[in-house]
C-alpha cells in the first residue's frame, strides 16, 4: 500500500483542482460524506453525535459531516476549537451548510453541559486537526481532546486523529484515541508507524474524487506491507531438496542453545531444502539432540564455549557452498567473535543476515559495514539499533531509512510495526505482528524465516518483506489461538504451515 506524506497529499489536492478543475468544496463534501455515513453506521436509535472542528480544511470535513448528519435527523452537536472568522474559505461553505440545515457552531468551552452531551453521544467525530499539525497539542486543544478521549462513544477520526504527526507518526504530547480513522485518497505513514498507529483504530482508505491518474503517478518512498502484497511461489512438481536452498547458520553459546535451533527449525519449516548449524563444539551434543531435520556441525571453541576467531575457515568453506549465512543468534560475546564475524562479513561474497550478538560484534566498529560487499541484512531491536548508532528520536522511518543508506544493507528495524529499509530509501512498515510476540526467542525465529526465503533464492528485498509478514501473522494466529499470554516462540514455528496456507489463500 503506497503511502505519502502530508505534503503530496496537498500537492495531490492541488493538481485534482488545477488541472481537472475539481474544487476544494467537492473534495470536502465528499469526504464529509464518508465520515457522517461511516457515523450513521454506528449511531444507535435515537442517539446523537458530537463533532468536533478547527478551523483548517480538516475542520471543514467534520463540517460538513455534522451538515450531512443533520440533514438526515440526527441529533448533532458542532464544537468549534478555534475563531470561526478564521475559517478556510472551503470550510466557510461547509458553515453555511450546516446552518442551511438547522445547525450552528458552537465554540469550545469547558462546561458540565458539554461533557454530559458527550458522554452520551453514539459517535463523536475528530476533524480538529487533520495531516498539516506539526507542534505540540496546548490549551482548549488539548483540554477537547481529553473531553473525547473521556467519552465512553465510539471516536472516528478525519483523516488521521488529532494529535498525529502523519508523516512520522509521532505523538504530540496526546492525541485523539480513534476507533475508527477515515482517510482519504491514500493512507500516510503516521497511520501506521508507532506511536501513532495505535491512535489510529481501524483504518478506512476513501476515495473522494481524485482521479486515479493522479494518485498513480505520485512517486512514493514509503509503503505499508498488506496482505495482498504477500504470497509465495508455488512449488515445481519435479523439484528436490537442493532446488530449495542451502543456508547456513553459525549461532549458539553456552547458555544460549535454544537460539540455534528456534532459528534452525524456522528456516526448515519456512520451507528451506537444507540447514546446516554451526555451533561451538561444547554445544554440539546439545544440538544434535535437539535438531532432527537439520544439519548442526561442531565448530572450535574458547574456554567459555563460544565461538573462537579460529572458527572461521570452516565457516567460509561452507559459506562458499550455501545460498545464505545467519549470523548472531545466541552468540555470545568476546574479542574473539567480533574478530570472527568482523572478518567472515568482509571475506563473504554469500548474503549474510547478522541479528543478536551478530550486530554486537559489528556495533563497537560500526564504520566496518562500509567494507562489506557483499548483500547485508541487519534486524536488530531498537535497543540493538541504538547500539549500532542508530537513533529512535521520534521519526523511526526517517532513523531506518538514513542507516540503511549510509551503510548499504538492508534494515529489519523490529518492534511494533517492523520497519524495513532499504539502500536506496525505501522503506516498508509491517502490518502483522503484536504484544503476543514480546517474547525471548520470537526474533530467533524471524531470523531463521528470513534466511530460508532468501536460501530459495527468492529476490532479497522480496524474501526480506514477506518474512516478516508471514512471522507476524502466524504471531496474531497464535494469539487468536491461544492468547496473548501464552504464546512462545516455538509456538509461532509450529503456526507457520497454517500462516503459509492463509496467505496462499488471499
Amino acid at each position: 500500500m503506497k503511502l505519502v506524506t502530508a505534503q503530496q497529499m496537498r500537492d495531490i489536492d492541488r493538481t485534482a483542482t488545477e488541472k481537472f478543475g475539481i474544487s476544494g468544496v467537492t473534495l470536502m463534501s465528499n469526504a464529509a460524506e464518508h465520515l457522517a455515513k461511516t457515523a450513521m453506521e454506528h449511531i444507535t436509535v435515537d442517539g446523537c453525535a458530537a463533532v468536533f472542528c478547527g478551523t483548517g480544511n480538516n475542520g471543514g470535513d467534520g463540517i460538513g459531516a455534522a451538515a450531512y448528519l443533520l440533514e438526515r435527523g440526527v441529533s448533532v452537536r458542532t464544537i468549534l476549537i478555534g475563531d470561526e472568522r478564521k475559517l478556510t474559505p472551503d470550510a466557510a461553505q461547509m458553515h453555511k451548510r450546516l446552518v442551511e440545515h438547522g445547525g450552528s457552531l458552537e465554540r469550545y468551552s469547558l462546561s458540565a453541559d458539554l461533557v454530559d452531551y458527550v458522554s452520551d453521544c453514539s459517535v463523536i467525530i475528530d476533524a480538529i486537526f487533520g495531516i498539516g499539525l506539526s507542534s505540540d497539542l496546548q490549551n482548549e486543544v488539548l483540554s477537547a481532546v481529553t473531553m473525547i478521549n473521556s467519552s465512553p462513544a465510539l471516536i472516528i477520526a478525519a483523516d488521521i486523529p488529532s494529535g498525529v504527526h502523519a508523516d512520522t507518526g509521532r505523538v504530540f504530547k496526546d492525541a485523539v484515541k480513534a476507533d475508527i480513522t477515515v482517510t482519504f485518497s491514500l493512507a500516510k505513514p503516521g497511520h501506521f508507524v508507532e506511536p501513532g498507529c495505535i491512535y489510529c483504530g481501524e483504518l478506512l482508505v476513501k476515495d473522494i474524487g481524485i482521479p486515479r491518474s493522479v494518485l498513480d503517478s505520485t512517486v512514493s518512498h514509503t509503503y505499508a506491507t498488506i496482505s495482498t502484497d504477500v504470497n509465495l511461489p508455488r512449488r515445481r512438481r519435479n523439484t528436490h531438496k537442493g532446488d530449495y536452498g542451502r543456508a547456513l547458520i553459525i549461532a549458539g553459546s553456552v547458555g544460549y542453545t535454544g537460539a540455534p535451533a528456534l532459528s534452525a527449525r524456522a528456516a526448515s519449516k519456512m520451507g528451506t531444502g537444507l540447514v546446516s548449524v554451526g555451533v561451538p563444539k561444547t554445544i554440539y551434543d546439545i544440538l544434535a539432540i535437539k535438531l532432527d531435520e537439520e544439519m548442526p556441525f561442531p565448530l572450535p571453541s574458547d574456554n567459555k564455549g563460544r565461538l573462537a576467531s579460529n572458527a572461521a575457515s570452516d565457516i567460509l568453506k561452507r559459506a562458499k557452498k550455501s545460498d545464505v549465512c545467519l549470523i548472531g543468534p545466541g552468540l555470545g560475546t568476546s574479542d574473539d567473535i567480533t574478530e570472527l564475524v568482523q572478518s567472515l562479513t568482509h571475506i563473504s561474497e554469500t548474503p549474510v543476515i547478522l541479528d543478536a550478538d551478530g550486530l554486537n560484534a559489528v556495533s563497537s566498529n560500526i564504520d566496518t559495514l562500509n567494507q562489506i560487499t557483499c548483500p547485508l541484512i541487519l534486524t536488530p531491536h531498537p535497543g540493538e539499533f541504538e547500539r549500532l548508532g542508530g537513533k529512535i528520536d521520534g521519526d523511526r522511518l526517517r532513523s531506518a531509512r538514513d542507516f540503511a543508506s549510509k551503510y548499504g544493507c538492508i534494515l529489519v528495524l523490529k518492534g511494533h510495526r517492523t520497519i524495513i529499509a532499504l539502500p536506496n530509501g525505501i522503506t516498508y512498515i509491517n502490518t502483522t505482528g503484536g504484544p503476543a510476540m514480546a517474547k525471548g526467542g520470537t526474533g530467533d525465529v524471524l531470523a531463521g524465516m528470513i534466511t530460508a526465503l532468501i536460501a530459495q533464492r527468492l529476490p532479497i528485498v522480496h524474501a526480506v518483506i514477506k518474512a516478516v509478514y508471514i512471522h507476524g501473522l502466524a504471531g496474531d494466529m497464535c494469539a487468536d489461538e491461544f492468547g496473548e499470554y501464552s504464546v512462545t516462540a516455538s509456538d509461532i514455528i509450529a503456526m507457520l504451515p497454517a500462516a503459509i496456507k492463509e496467505i496462499e489463500a488471499i
